[in-house]
């Protein structure tokens, strides 16, 4: 097909596909649903439609840089050497280049020196290194840039290393007496401490009066020193998966080597020496029965034995004395042997004979064998004499390789014989081959060297000589019973050291004897590398000149030949010609010879008719051959014997090899007939097959000798297909007609029809030669496409069979390399081809007159000076330049065709061919689309450099019908890609990264804004497949990758314009704009459209900055809510931003700040985009009220529908869980609607991790003139997510202290976490109670239930730090210190964002609601862990705000004051100096705002006071000796303080710090219980009692009680703290209002609890409630009474008190229900309703046990206040006797010390007079709760049993003489009731005991209890349903059975026998008598049950316990029927005296 035509083909394709793209865009625009959603009125044009890029070159034109030359100027456009030419000389291995040195080279030989010699050629970008794609951001890069890191100073990790030093203050053996009754220790001797403390340094010019603007600016100047410049740098690398455009330049082609092994010999001795013996090394595979090295010659003889063979050697050149070889394997396997041959000179006798001496005589023996001795070695020095040049074979041996590698861990082995040849050692090898090859388990590199001494040889033997037989010995050698064994060995001694080869040897020679880098003096003895014949196929190409042939004859076989031929010997000979002078000497020589010899011989078998040969000759073929050259083997009879006449050798055949037929080598096995005469003249054209007339042959021409030809050459491909087309190439560029090819003639008419068949047939070209030819082939393609021959003055038009026949030997290669390829599925060989080799084919001819300039840079060439320019183009393979008469030849071709011909130019016709190209090529071209994309590539920039066109402007660098191909070719590739995605997914992501990449490519070359056209175009078509993708997600993340790929380009921000203007959006109709401005909150004037557009993903900014706007509208298309398979797409989206951004903090083009900034608007709209993502992002923060955030602050109520609760709900838990910021009352300010909608897929942790990171780079590096101008334009809403999103940063990156790093893993830490969780969760309505019960039986699992990991940052920490959990100390000590870097920059980020909102904000009318919000913003940073650096800045920025707008703290609602005081106070107590300085400073300055307000500083002493309080109960390592120093601080301040000289201030300050001082002073008491849960508690309930007065610290000290009690696992007793705090809190709102719905003070709650009422101790005269600062807490309201009795009820329903949650919600609900809150009630009812479910199923009450008690007394001076105190302690259920006894015993011991504690181990009463008054005794007995009968008509339940518990009952056994158990009539009872202060459970979990009382029970009376409880048991057994037959036995056997001790029998004789003297005992008489009456009528009744439930086996059981209960009955007859008179007459009172309710009511029970 002409040019034309084909060219008009590719238009009409273009224009269908362009004209389908259009109808797919008009049909999207035309509202498809899909698309509607995304648009948005500000932003004009849909994100899903990409919009049309500005002309890049056009405005780069228009817009002349104004900028200096510097960076900024550099942003502006590419640098000017932005694309060079590199040469990079060609690495040669050897210090010669080795290539012929003759002239006349035919032109093949030529073809390949000049390939093998050429330097590579680079198109080289200068500034690639400096994209993610090369020089990728890792965990290493990262690494390297965090060394010089200052290590941040933070409290908690300070605290963990002081700790121990500060506790050693307080003695801990105090004693530990309780605390006097007020919280306040002595008043003065707290003044005198604190006067007399040391301040810490006072804030310079802190006093001092300056305007707020200077004070902002000094702040800023401070806040901006030492900052670090990367951001990122300190962030977790970019994730490596993601990193779809890494790539690296390949390694350039290298000769290739196996693993290289160096063997070295070291010597040989026999037990006699007598004469020289020659070695011969080689390596055999057995496995693949193969030889696969070539042979190594080494000799080890002695001088003198060398002297023997004087006669017959030259002087050996020094390559021949090698002792040492390297190996080289490519496929290492268990399989190879080290086969070790030797021979000597050939003697008479046959090869027995001739070791028989060596077999027989030892060494020790010499003496003794003198004679013998000599004889022989006279005998070897004649056979030397005469037949030195002959060998003959002697001895073998081999080493199993495998056993050396796996006896690695052995010592080094130099002794004698340690290991024998292979045979003798155990195979040490581990489990059978894994592998079908066996391959890993064997590797021959980094074994420990060995040295092996062999010490047994094998003789050879005659008849096995041949490999066969060699690899038949081999694998019998590694069965345990190898025949090889039973063979008399050849004893000697050979060393051998074998080692892994070092990287650069020295003295080394290549297998073509070239000397090898480093060879650093000639003369020393060499190394030679051995040629590797790999066993299996090695793909690689060749690098240098190889052209070597081997020859292995096999045998001969003369048996029919007549006359004397036995010692036969081959003579190898290289004939240039016929005549004997011409053979050449090539054929390498072996040890201490020659180096080359002209003529070669085999080894002789002495008297053999037809000898095997296992010799191998090596040859160096010459570089021209011809067809006369050919191998002569001549045949002789050796004699050995001299005989008179005979001559030594006798020719008795010949034949002949000829080497080149029709211009191919011959190789291959032979089998030869012989001739017996010479053969005659011109024989050399000719095989010897054929039968030549007049010549005898042996064995009637039959083939009798076998020999093989081996070739390895770089020359010669030896592979039919390869070898004709090259011929026909090279025959073309001769022009050498006629020529004989095969069989037939070519002449010039065929030449063309053969050539393309020939082309059509590479593809069957075997894979290893043509791998191995590849850059020849390749490069003829090439050429071929480009200079088209021209045959009989045609021209040849070959393009489109080269195109395909390049396209089959690509897809060949590759398949060839499947493993070996990369990432991106590239084969790195076809990689390397294109970087390095490819170059334009006869660039000079083309060029008017001198050369181009090519910029060669010596520090990029490894070598040295410059060289002419010439010799940098590529040589010339033209036809013009090769044959300079071709252009005359016959029918001289007109100007025309030879322009054409030039300028045919390899893109374009790549591009051309590829758009036509039928279907089977293209399928092949797209499987390989990535290398015709580099070729083409390459060649633009070639045809760019070569032909100076870098300069002309990119619009005319190319011409319009190339770029329409390549439009063409983009556009159908891209097709490819979409519609192959569901079929071939890895094509269709190998297509697509190609494409991508090439685009990439494109950008440095052509019009870049025809880039982004093409890119523009590829959207479109992906956007038009969505619609109808079965699974957008897969085209979505291919879309991504592209877009990631392409936005790696090294001059991406360049790309993007970043220096114009936006130019606003034209507005394309009237209403738009004005849509856009919705009022702004804090500029009158609309907001201006420009600014906006910059921080917004609209119309200029994504036609502008194009490549930005692509890749920020996939992250911003990933982000919408509804987005397919969004969390991999959020990954992959934040992820390529992330990585982008890295790669701009790490360059050295951008590391000015005003560079940054630039660079830093690309990104803008990530902050929009991270704004309105808000509540999908990973709620970070700690607070419980997930998602209420501040955004409740600037929102109105309307909440969204996922939100956690109603209106009261969100701040009143943050108000209890004492959450840093509750939005009290919110002021309703905008009624924009609520913070998007909640649903859609949230993203994980790491992901929006990753994503506020973004944020906050570009937070840091954008202009803030900038920011500033957008803030003033945020709606009030917009800017209160942004608040919200400053928030959510701070608690993203918040420190984890080193601990935390260490304990990541540890599962107590998670567990503690997730139980405060749940609580949240429980409080917060969020999840039902009984989800609550499921929950925790599922904590019981060893790692909790996993799903609650979303809920606390500290365990979802980022990734990194979880995949290695075994991290060394220093790598946590650097990721600590990282992490401390990373949250302090992150913080002064926000706290430079929030000064700028400030300043923006200052004028405005919504100032208030903006500055609360931003202040509770400081407060979180302040409140969160952060470093002393970041603190100081903070405390500075708050300091300012506070003297700013002081009406926030003092007018405003009491939260931010109360919150701000906690925050500081915190920090007073700091161990940081630094950090205490700042805060007392605030501190300071914030009283005297408030004084200066009103001249009280009422509000902030009482909120003061407050936190402190908070502070002492809930923060663990607090180190009041700190705040001590604070206070002092404070305190010299106020004294200092000029301007208040003259008023109250400094008075009150005073006060203030001493009351605060005094608490401290409890607290100090309370640290040193903070071991002793019990004392420490009542050291709370103390202070919280003696704040009985002030309202607000009780509530506070009762929530402290309440978060201890949590802690301690005591729900019940939380809850009652909770409603003490709730009663509190009712009583006060009971004296501000009368209102229906509440309750009425504390006794509405005394149902829940009786204790309640000691709340009411408020009078009017205590509390006047508009007194200011009083009450005013935000729990004080109704909400807050709301918020403590859900927190009430949810402890109770953990404590499973189920009963009193229904009691907390009676009072609740009429509070809701007046407040009509619908949802709340409905959770609440929910909640009842789940736990009346419990009640039921748990109605017996086992499933849940309240508690167990114990009375604990306390005896001992060594207890101070506890001395014979008494209390009743409430224990976890089912605690044992012991464990309290342990516990307390342990805790006192450790205490007082060893030995002083003991306990008391009976429950009598303590006799204080015997105790050691040194000791302390601790009595503990258990108790029962105990009820009077009239209480247990009311105590129906399980639970009415064990709740509201104030009585206790326990029984000690005693008899009069003091034992505790005696006989039955001296068994005394004591029974002991106590009473306590309060019911149990109370705010406290020991009560004191405030009565007691005891009652004595005589010995009878105890019987009638123990009978009474006998007769009881019974009756259980005898009802209980479902009857329980093994109970009822057990209990019928303990009453009826005879041997029972003690049993009723003999309580019956001990007491009824006889009528008691005394009256007074009538009356127990007959009880005793009744209650056995009733114990028999029960036996009865159980005996009859039990007859009902057995089964026939224990009929006789049941009989015998009958026969018992008959005797049982016979005998208590007569006792029971005696009757007392006295009874019948009316009782005294006396004895009615004796039923008082101290002992039988009690008994009844």
């Amino acid at each position: 097909m002409a040019a034309a035509e084909r060219r008009a083909f590719a238009h009409k394709i273009n224009r269908t596909v362009a004209a389908e793209v259009r109808k797919q865009v008009s049909r999207e625009r035309s509202g498809s649903p899909h698309s509607s959603r995304h648009c948005s009125s500000s932003l004009g044009v849909p994100l899903t439609e990409v919009i049309e890029p500005l002309d890049f070159e056009d405005v780069l034109l228009s817009q002349p840089p104004d900028a200096e030359p510097g960076p900024l100027r550099d942003l502006v456009e590419f640098p000017a050497d932005d694309v060079e030419l590199l040469l990079q000389p060609r690495e040669c291995r050897t210090t010669e280049p080795g290539i012929p040195e003759d002239e006349k080279l035919d032109a093949k030989v030529r073809a390949a020196v000049e390939m093998y010699t050429e330097d590579w050629i680079i198109a080289h970008r200068r500034y690639q290194h400096l994209s993610a794609a090369y020089s990728p951001i890792t965990t290493e890069t990262q690494r390297e840039r965090q060394k010089g890191l200052t290590r941040q100073v933070f409290e908690q990790d300070a605290s963990g290393d002081e700790k121990s030093g500060l506790e050693d203050l307080d003695d801990p053996r105090h004693s530990s007496g309780s605390p006097e009754d007020t919280p306040r220790s002595s008043g003065a001797s707290g003044i005198f401490d604190l006067r007399n403390l040391a301040a810490d340094s006072l804030l310079p010019s802190l006093l001092e009066r300056t305007a707020p603007e200077d004070v902002d600016r000094r702040n800023e100047v401070l806040r901006q020193q030492h900052r670090p410049r990367a951001l990122l740098a300190l962030y977790p690398a970019p994730d490596e998966d993601e990193a779809v455009e890494r790539c690296i330049h390949p390694e350039p082609p290298r000769e290739h080597f196996g693993q290289r092994i160096l063997v070295k010999c070291l010597s040989l001795k026999f037990e006699i020496e007598i004469e020289p013996i020659f070695g011969i090394l080689a390596l055999y595979d057995v496995r693949e029965k193969k030889k696969i090295s070539e042979n190594f010659y080494f000799d080890l003889n002695s001088d003198s034995m060398k002297g023997l063979l004087r006669a017959h050697s030259t002087h050996p050149a020094i390559s021949t004395l090698a002792r040492s070889a390297i190996f080289s394997v490519t496929y290492p396997s268990p399989d190879i042997f080290l086969v070790i041959k030797l021979e000597k000179v050939l003697q008479q006798g046959d090869i027995s004979e001739c070791c028989e001496p060596y077999m027989v005589m030892k060494e020790v023996d010499t003496a003794k064998n003198k004679e013998k001795l000599e004889k022989l070695r006279l005998a070897a020095e004649q056979f030397c004499t005469r037949l030195g040049r002959y060998r003959m074979p002697f001895a073998w041996t081999a080493v199993h390789l495998a056993n050396i590698l796996s006896s690695v861990g052995q010592p080094d082995s130099d002794s004698e014989g340690e290991r024998r040849p292979a045979w003798t050692d155990r195979r040490r090898r581990g489990p059978p081959d894994r592998t079908s090859s066996g391959d890993d388990t064997c590797s021959f590199s980094g074994f420990r060297p060995a040295t092996l001494t062999v010490t047994n040889f094998f003789k050879q033997e005659a008849e096995r000589l041949s490999d066969e037989d060699l690899f038949k010995f081999l694998a019998d050698m590694r069965r345990p019973s190898s025949l090889l064994r039973r063979l008399r060995p050849v004893t000697a001694q050979l060393k051998i050291d074998i080692s892994p080869a070092p990287e650069n040897p020295h003295f080394c020679l290549s297998p073509e004897l070239l000397h090898v880098k480093p060879y650093p003096d000639p003369r020393g003895r060499p190394t030679k590398e051995i040629l590797e014949f790999p066993a299996r196929e090695v793909y690689a190409p060749h690098t240098s000149y190889r052209n070597l042939l081997y020859v292995h004859p096999h045998s001969l076989n003369f048996s029919s030949r007549q006359g004397s031929v036995r010692n036969l010997t081959v003579r190898v000979q290289y004939m240039a010609g016929e005549d004997p002078s011409q053979a050449l000497p090539v054929i390498f020589g072996k040890s201490s010879c020659s180096e080359f010899t002209q003529d070669a011989f085999t080894p002789v078998v002495y008297h053999n008719k037809s000898p095997e040969f296992y010799e191998e000759f090596k040859l160096r073929l010459p570089a021209c051959m011809t067809e006369n050259h050919h191998l002569l083997f001549t045949f002789y009879h050796v004699s050995c014997q001299p005989r008179p006449g005979t001559a030594l050798e006798t020719p008795v055949g010949f034949t002949w090899i000829p080497l080149l037929q029709h211009g191919r080598l011959r190789t291959g096995p032979f089998c030869l007939p012989v001739s017996v005469d010479q053969p005659p003249p011109s024989y050399s054209v000719l095989t010897p097959d054929v039968a030549l007339p007049g010549m005898r042959w042996v064995d009637g021409h039959k083939g009798v000798f076998s020999v093989e030809l081996t070739a390895v050459s770089s020359v010669h491909p030896q592979d039919p297909h390869l070898d004709k087309f090259f011929t026909l190439v090279h025959v073309l560029e001769e022009g050498a007609f006629p020529f004989r090819l095969k069989d037939g003639v070519l002449s010039e008419g065929t030449v063309e029809q053969e050539l393309r068949a020939s082309l059509a047939a590479l593809r069957l070209a075997s894979l290893e030669p043509l791998v191995a030819f590849s850059h020849h082939v390749l490069d003829k393609l090439v050429h071929l496409v480009v200079r088209p021959p021209i045959i009989c003055g045609q021209i040849v038009n070959l393009g489109r069979g080269a195109f395909e026949a390049m396209a089959h030997v690509v897809s060949l290669v590759h398949r060839s390399l499947e493993p070996a390829q990369d990432a991106h599925g590239h084969c790195p060989l076809l990689a390397a081809y294109v970087y390095y080799a490819f170059r334009l084919p006869g660039t000079e001819p083309s060029l008017p007159g001198g050369v181009p300039p090519v910029t060669v840079q010596p520090t990029t060439l490894a070598r040295g000076p410059g060289r002419p320019a010439s010799f940098y183009l590529a040589r010339s393979k033209s036809i013009s330049s090769s044959n300079p008469d071709l252009a005359v030849a016959p029918g001289s071709v007109d100007d025309e065709v030879s322009r054409i011909l030039a300028s045919k130019l390899l893109h374009e016709e790549l591009a051309l061919q590829w758009v036509v190209s039928g279907s089977t090529v293209r399928e092949a071209v797209l499987q390989h689309a990535w290398f015709f994309f580099q070729l083409m590539v390459k060649s633009m920039a070639l045809h760019l450099i070569l032909g100076q066109r870098l300069d002309t402007p990119r619009k005319l660098r190319f011409p319009g019908r190339f770029l329409d191909d390549i439009a063409a070719l983009v556009g159908s590739v891209g097709l490819e890609v979409l519609t192959r995605v569901h079929k071939d997914a890895e094509l269709a992501e190998r297509l697509n990264a190609s494409l991508a990449f090439f685009l990439s490519d494109l950008l440095s070359l052509v019009d870049r804004g025809f880039v982004f056209s093409l890119v523009r175009a590829h959207y479109k078509q992906v956007a038009t497949r969505l619609q109808s993708a079965p699974n957008p997600a897969v085209l979505l993340t291919l879309r991504m990758d592209f877009t990631r790929i392409l936005c790696s380009h090294e001059h991406y921000v360049t790309l993007n314009l970043p220096c114009c203007p936006l130019s606003p959006p034209a507005s394309p109709s009237p209403s738009i704009s004005s849509t856009t401005s919705q009022s702004s909150t804090f500029s009158n004037q609309a907001p201006d459209p420009k600014v906006t557009s910059m921080f917004e993903l609209s119309g200029p900014f994504r036609q502008q900055h194009f490549l930005a706007g692509l890749l920020l509208t996939e992250l911003a298309l990933a982000l919408e809510p509804e987005a397919e398979g969004a969390s991999l797409l959020h990954k992959k989206a934040i992820n390529a931003v992330h990585s982008l951004l890295c790669g701009h903090d790490a360059d050295p083009r951008y590391a000015e700040a005003t560079v940054k900034a630039h660079v830093a608007e690309l990104y803008l709209p990530l902050l929009s985009l991270a704004r309105d993502t808000l509540p999908r992002l990973h709620d970070f923060a700690e607070g419980p009220g997930q998602r209420s955030r501040l955004t409740s602050m600037l929102d109105s109520d309307t909440e969204g529908e996922g939100d956690t609760g109603g209106t009261i709900n969100p701040s009143v838990a943050m108000a209890i869980a004492g959450g840093p910021l509750a939005p009290g009352s919110r002021a309703s300010i905008s009624q924009g609607a609520a913070t998007g909608s909640r649903s859609g897929c949230p993203l994980s942790a790491e992901s929006s991790r990753t994503l506020l990171v973004c944020v906050l780079w570009v937070l840091k590096n954008a202009e803030p003139a900038l920011l500033q101008h957008w803030a003033a334009d945020l709606s009030l809403p917009q800017l209160g997510r942004l608040l919200d999103l400053l928030y959510l940063c701070l608690a993203a990156f918040e420190y984890k202290g080193k601990k935390a790093f260490e304990r990541i893993n540890s599962l107590t830490f998670k567990k503690s976490l997730d139980m405060k969780a749940r609580l949240e969760e429980a409080i917060l309505g969020t999840i039902g109670a009984r989800q609550e019960m499921v929950r925790r039986s599922r904590e019981r699992s060893p790692f909790g239930n996993q799903e609650n990991v979303r809920w606390r940052k500290s365990i979802t920490h980022w990734r990194q730090t979880s995949d290695r959990v075994d991290k060394t100390k220093d790598e946590m000590e650097h990721e600590s210190l990282v992490d401390g870097n990373l949250a302090t920059e992150a913080s002064l980020v926000v706290l430079d964002t929030l000064e700028i909102i400030v300043q923006t904000v200052m004028l405005s009318e919504a100032r208030e609601s903006v500055l609360g919000a931003v202040l509770k913003v400081v407060l979180y940073s302040l409140g969160s862990a952060q470093s002393a650096l970041f603190l100081q800045h903070g405390l500075a920025t708050q300091r300012a705000l506070v003297s700013k707008f002081p009406e926030l703290l003092f007018e405003e609602d009491t939260e931010l004051c109360a919150d701000l005081c906690l925050r500081l106070l915190r920090h007073c107590g700091s161990r940081i100096t630094a950090i205490r300085t700042h805060a007392s400073a605030s501190l300071y300055l914030l009283m005297r705002q408030n004084f200066e307000i009103g001249n009280n500083f009422a509000r902030v002493k009482m909120q003061v006071t407050m936190s402190l309080s908070s502070l002492v109960g809930t923060v663990q390592n607090f180190s009041e000796e700190h705040l001590r120093r604070s206070l002092k601080t404070i305190l010299t301040y106020a004294e200092e303080d000029v301007g208040l000289r003259d008023t109250t201030f400094a008075e009150q300050v005073q006060d203030l710090m001493f009351n605060l001082h005094m608490i401290l002073t409890d607290t100090v008491k309370m640290k040193e219980h903070q071991e002793d849960p019990e004392m420490l508690i009542d050291l709370m309930y103390r202070i919280a009692r003696g704040y009985q007065g002030s309202p607000d610290l009780r509530l506070t000290w009762l929530q402290n009680m309440a978060g201890k009690h949590a802690e301690l696992g005591n729900h019940a007793e939380a809850a009652q703290c909770m409603v003490h705090a709730a009663a509190l809190v009712a009583e006060y709102l009971a004296l501000l209002e009368d209102s229906r719905h509440l309750p009425v003070g504390c006794v509405s709650f005394q149902n829940i609890s009786s204790n309640v009422l000691e709340e009411s101790a408020i009078s009017d005269d205590i509390l006047s409630p508009d007194e200011e600062g009083f009450c005013s807490g935000k729990h004080f309201t109704e909400l807050g009474l709301v918020g403590l009795l859900e927190q009430a009820a949810a402890y109770f329903t953990m404590g499973g008190l189920y009963e009193a949650v229904n009691e907390v919600y009676k009072t609740l609900i009429p509070i809701l229900e007046a407040h009509r809150d619908y949802k709340k009630l409905a959770a609440v009812h929910g909640k009842l309703q789940e736990a009346f479910t419990k009640i039921m199923h748990q109605s017996s009450g086992w499933e849940r046990v309240f508690g167990t008690y114990f009375r604990v007394g306390f005896y001992g001076a060594r207890f101070g206040d506890l001395d014979e105190q008494e209390f009743v302690y409430k224990e976890p259920s089912i605690t044992k006797l012991a464990e309290i006894s342990h516990r307390l015993e342990e805790f006192y011991t450790e205490r007082f010390g060893e030995d002083v504690v003991e306990i008391v181990k009976d429950s009598n009463p303590v006799d204080k007079t015997k105790l050691d008054p040194q000791k302390a005794y601790i009595q503990i007995t258990y108790v029962e709760p105990h009820f009077d009968t009239y209480e247990l008509k009311d105590r129906v339940t399980y639970f009415d049993r064990n709740y509201g518990l104030r009585t206790f009952l326990f029984c000690t056994p005693f008899t009069p003489d003091g034992r505790a158990h005696g006989e039955l009539h001296e068994q005394h009872k004591r029974k002991t009731l106590l009473s306590t202060d309060h019911a149990f459970p109370y705010i406290k979990t020991r009560i004191h005991v405030c009565h007691r009382e005891e009652t004595v029970l005589t010995p009878v009376e105890v019987a009638i209890e123990d009978m009474q409880k006998k007769t009881r048991e019974l009756a259980f057994a005898t009802q209980q349903d479902p009857p329980d037959a093994k109970m009822l036995q057990m209990v019928l056997q303990g009453s009826v059975g005879p041997t029972v001790n003690q049993g009723p029998l003999e309580v019956a004789q001990v007491f009824l026998a006889e009528i008691p003297e005394d009256p007074k005992l009538f009356r127990h008489h007959n009880k005793l008598r009744l209650c056995f009456k009733d114990f028999c009528k029960k036996c009865e009744d159980a005996l009859r049950k039990n007859k009902a439930l057995i089964g026939p086996d224990q009929k006789e059981y049941h009989r015998e316990l009958e026969r018992n209960y008959g005797r049982l009955w016979e005998a208590l007859q007569p006792l029971l029927t005696q009757r007392l008179p006295q009874l019948l007459a009316p009782s005294t009172a006396g004895l009615r005296n004796s039923l008082n309710r101290a002992s039988f009511r009690k008994a009844e029970l």
